[in-house]
């Protein structure tokens, strides 16, 4: 089903509102929906990369002050 929005003359706040209107609506839907299938393959070498020490996780809370850290 073809889906037409007036995205030529939506204002930015308008289009955010369509956009967190369809996410909220797929989260809650979630449980339906299945991963695509590179999504294992990449999680599988992140893994492989994590236990030859090539890659670390961090605390997300230092995650989240790095990317800050990063933001002009």
């Amino acid at each position: 089903m073809p889906i037409s929005l007036p995205l030529q003359t939506m204002s930015v706040e308008e289009k955010l509102q369509v956009m967190e209107a369809v996410w909220d609506d797929l989260s809650r839907h979630a449980d339906q929906m299945q991963p695509p299938p590179w999504h294992g393959k990449v999680l599988d070498a992140m893994e492989a990369a994590i236990e030859r020490g090539e890659e670390a996780f961090d605390e997300w809370e230092a995650a989240k002050q790095r990317i800050r850290d990063s933001l002009p």
